[in-house]
């Protein structure tokens, strides 16, 4: 059988055309919504409460870094012009976004350098929005942020020998420390030697790792008696044996 090749062309054109369309409609609306982004950051740090007002869905809720959920007329109300000494940029990076209907969700990382007073200071944090479409605009109905964190600087210790030794958990539990040519190392039952740097005296860290500090408790000799795994706020409690 001859093939019509111009009206199959044709027809497959016109097929296509609405997968295109509808696309292209997609593409538009995930770069409203990053475009969107980095004006709800830039309302930040110039105190434009109006932006968060127009993007905020009336029944949005933001949970803060800190873990505080706050409502549009709470989050607006915190929008205002920094304070005398203070100034920053804050902009979008990594930016993804999955859209499912009228419902776009993102993640992306809000890079912020900030002068304090002088104090030069750079955070990261990663936001996680869920945006929908409300009366023509897309707006926040759920945004949450987590800071990330990096690693304390290190300082040099003269005395590292204080800490060499074993420290015991409970009777299959426990946490020794030794020193090699590149410093000290720490290794607990059942998991694998990590270095251990200062952060300052008797404070210590795991590079890579910046929820998790460890401390070391002298007794009134002034010898390591004691090493306390801290994790954020929890503490587990070691007893040197040797």
């Amino acid at each position: 059988m001859q093939i019509n090749r111009r009206l199959f062309f044709i027809t497959a054109a016109a097929a296509s055309a609405p997968v295109a369309a509808l696309a292209a409609t997609v593409d538009d609306d995930v770069a409203t919504v990053q475009r969107q982004a980095q004006e709800l950051n830039d309302a930040v740090t110039y105190g434009r409460a109006d932006v968060w007002t127009r993007y905020m869905h009336d029944d949005g809720v933001y949970t803060d870094e800190e873990g505080t959920r706050s409502t549009k007329a709470e989050i607006v109300a915190q929008i205002g012009p920094l304070p005398a000494g203070i100034s920053g940029v804050l902009t979008t990076q990594d930016f993804q976004a999955k859209r499912t209907g009228d419902v776009i969700v993102t993640t992306y990382v809000v890079d912020e350098h900030e002068t304090y007073h002088g104090a030069q200071l750079h955070c990261q944090y990663r936001n996680t929005v869920t945006w929908v479409r409300s009366h023509g605009v897309w707006q926040i109905l759920a945004l949450q942020a987590i800071a990330l964190r990096t690693d304390p600087p290190e300082i040099a210790l003269t005395q590292m020998d204080d800490y060499v030794g074993t420290y015991r958990l409970s009777a299959d539990v426990t946490y020794s420390i030794a020193r090699t040519v590149e410093g000290l190392t720490g290794l607990q039952t059942g998991g694998r030697a990590r270095p251990l740097k200062a952060e300052m005296r008797d404070v210590f860290f795991n590079p890579g790792r910046p929820r998790y500090r460890f401390l070391f408790m002298r007794d009134a000799g002034g010898r390591v008696a004691r090493m306390i795994e801290r994790r954020e706020a929890w503490d587990i409690v070691f007893t040197r044996e040797t």
